[in-house]
């Protein structure tokens, strides 16, 4: 058999998102979403997280932008973006990505300079962490959808139909 069966694919699909439940990455709200997910919309739940991820990276880069100046750091404007950045993660069931914007979110609001910078570290690490584990999840979801769509011909029988 060529590549890995229907089945095996499943496992793999679930044994990471274990991991990614136990790590405290993901939370029940990925599961909700998954729900949605059916024959009609069947790439509902990528699509749904490659606008999550789009619109987490313009946050992140303005949130970088609002630290970049010493002097000019807009803590209220870092709220902002810090709240549609928890909202969309918590949508999406990205439990650490949205505990690490409540800590980052503590620190804007004592305009703590130092611990918004760690903060910031910390949550562009856990958005990659969790972007590149969320793409294995996909490309291991394709390679399923790919498998249980190969249909192996019947082998012919051959009829012996003399002419006669």
């Amino acid at each position: 058999m060529l590549g890995l069966s229907v089945e095996q694919l499943g496992a793999d699909m679930n044994r990471l998102l274990a991991i990614l439940f136990h790590q405290g990455v993901l939370d029940e709200q990925f599961l909700q979403l998954q729900h949605l997910q059916d024959e009609s919309s069947p790439n509902f739940v990528s699509e749904v997280v490659t606008i999550y991820f789009h619109e987490s990276e313009k946050l992140l880069r303005n949130l970088r932008a609002l630290l970049v100046d010493k002097e000019l750091s807009d803590y209220n404007k870092m709220g902002i973006h810090l709240n549609q950045l928890m909202g969309s993660s918590s949508s999406i069931g990205a439990q650490r990505i949205r505990n690490v914007c409540i800590a980052f979110r503590a620190a804007s609001e004592l305009n703590n300079r130092p611990g918004c910078l760690r903060a910031l570290e910390l949550l562009e690490y856990e958005y990659c962490y969790l972007k590149n584990k969320l793409h294995e999840f996909f490309q291991i979801e394709q390679q399923r959808m790919l498998a249980a769509a190969v249909r192996y011909p019947a082998p012919q029988q051959h009829i012996n139909n003399p002419q006669g």
